[in-house]
């Protein structure tokens, strides 16, 4: 049949193995189901008696399923809540039968009322465990080209070889980028209670790695839809768009000035128990834009990586939660030594300035994190009487207070997370010369983090008053520092720590002192 179509007016056909294909054409509304009452009447029992309609609207037509019971897809994605525009040549299919829209109107813009921008191409709401057979098949259900698998595998390779959460998002987004082959590439977490989403990765695909994938390298600010983003977070829905040149929120973004995007992808990370976040994706005006086959691609890496952010965002608060024990339990200890207040702050303070100046690996920094607090907890086993004495020790009390180091370790070995500052805790008093405690351990055979708390822990003591003496000021306890490096300290970190004056002063003229402390934490004993 050959007919102009109005501006305003669409039509359907039928796909159809056997028969002449029918039509359908209207001007405002097209009801889709089993009723007679309806304009398309699909004879078929996986249609739903009311199926879904096709409406014209200010936007344009729009397709929105009625609930259906075995959905409506269209170009392949099944549909979630809401309408979703159509254009020419787009496949519906409501529970097993298919339509093809032939014609659809073009010129809407005469029509008053807001317009959605940027335009939606396509969409998938499928499920982490369709998305994730994109891993091995495309969208029509063929084995994926060995290239496309093996950075689908790739990518899942990070997860177990990342030391932090941020580590692996940049991963996971660089590999995004160059299997994309994106301008650009972002990755939105929600943030607090609200459901916010905030950038927490950001990459480019300028760069290539030695191994022939694209690396991300952040500069300025990538453009980046936040509607697109929170709509898509929200209706739990992957999303396809082109045409955003016409986008206000684009238009005002940074970098839109390095690279106009002409096409998105904001897609859904999620795994079966919840919704993580979103991973962003655009092309410029010169690439060809995404189609249907990328979102799948991209779909189906989403739920190849999202159970390992999911695990690395529970592993970030495990650490949170141990590192609040720790502070508490430190914090028990200077309840009952109240000259020595806040000294386990300034200690942890200086250790993670040193152990960062030296260069100490990610997971050394959070051992680091997590032991000094715990360097003195073995003094809640030490007696009151040596522990709170006001007076300087004798000699036998002091062989008392020794003790600490070795039972502190025992109270830590009895957490096995806690196993790998166990040398923090027993060994930050042995010294570089062997002359310490409690093993007399020398040089190199002492815990670098020991060796690292050690030199802040006695900055601290020797620059701190005591009810017996007064403290040191601080170039007097940093000329100590240098006068016992290759003696009392490890003579690399005793260099590293002295050349880290003006931020060891900031850092102590920001502290409230322990004589300011002191009556505070005494009235909490009363």
């Amino acid at each position: 049949m050959e007919e102009v179509l109005s501006k305003n007016r669409i039509q359907l056909r039928s796909v159809s193995k056997a028969g002449a294909p029918q039509t359908w054409e209207s001007g405002e509304l097209l009801r889709i189901g089993r009723l007679d009452s309806l304009e398309i009447v699909l004879d078929d029992s996986s249609v739903s008696r009311y199926h879904a309609e096709v409406r014209l609207t200010e936007r344009g037509w729009r397709v929105r399923d009625l609930g259906s019971t075995n959905g409506t897809q269209l170009n392949g994605m099944r549909l979630g809540n809401g309408q979703w525009p159509l254009r020419a040549k787009d496949i519906l299919q409501f529970g097993e039968v298919t339509l093809v829209v032939d014609s659809v109107g073009q010129d809407l813009d005469l029509q008053e009322g807001p317009k959605e921008s940027p335009q939606v191409e396509g969409m998938s709401h499928s499920s982490w465990e369709e998305a994730l057979q994109g891993m091995v098949f495309d969208t029509h259900r063929c084995p994926r080209a060995g290239e496309q698998l093996l950075a689908l595998l790739r990518a899942g390779h990070h997860l177990g070889h990342l030391a932090n959460v941020e580590e692996l998002l940049h991963s996971v987004l660089n590999d995004a980028v160059a299997v994309l082959e994106a301008q650009r590439g972002a990755i939105a977490l929600p943030d607090g209670i609200d459901g916010k989403l905030r950038l927490r990765a950001l990459a480019t695909g300028e760069e290539r790695a030695n191994n022939g994938i694209k690396l991300g390298r952040v500069q300025g600010r990538p453009g980046f839809s936040q509607s697109l983003a929170q709509r898509c977070y929200q209706c739990g829905e992957s999303l396809l768009c082109n045409g955003l040149g016409d986008d206000p929120e684009l238009s005002r973004a940074q970098s839109i000035s390095e690279g106009t995007m002409a096409s998105v992808m904001c897609v859904l990370l999620r795994t079966p128990r919840k919704r993580l976040g979103v991973l962003h994706l655009d092309r410029s005006p010169w690439q060809k834009p995404f189609n249907m086959e990328d979102l799948h691609l991209a779909d189906a890496l989403a739920a190849n990586v999202s159970a390992g952010i999911e695990c690395a965002q529970l592993l970030h608060k495990q650490r949170d939660l141990l590192l609040n024990t720790i502070t508490v339990l430190a914090q028990a200890v200077e309840l009952r030594d109240f000259y020595t207040g806040g000294h386990t702050a300034r200690v942890t303070t200086y250790s993670v300035m040193l152990a960062s100046k030296v260069g100490l690996s990610a997971t050394d920094l959070e051992f680091i994190r997590m032991g000094t607090p715990l360097h003195d907890i073995g003094k809640v086993g030490i007696d009151d009487a040596i522990l709170r004495k006001p007076d300087r020790l004798t000699l036998e009390e002091f062989e008392a207070m020794k003790l600490h180091t070795v039972m502190g370790a025992n109270i830590v070995a009895t957490i096995p997370d806690l196993h790998p500052v166990i040398p923090i805790v027993r060994s930050h008093h042995e010294r570089w010369d062997g002359k310490g405690y409690p093993d007399k351990l020398a040089g190199e055979s002492i815990s670098h983090l020991a060796r690292i708390v050690a030199v802040a822990d006695a900055f601290d003591a020797m620059t701190s008053d005591r009810p017996y003496r007064k403290g040191m000021t601080c170039e007097q306890g940093f000329a100590e520092v240098e006068h016992q490096s290759g003696r009392q300290f490890d003579p690399t970190f005793a260099k590293a720590f002295l050349t880290m004056r003006t931020q060891i002063i900031e850092e102590m003229n920001s502290d409230i002192t322990a004589t300011q402390r002191a009556p505070i934490l005494n009235s909490l004993l009363q």
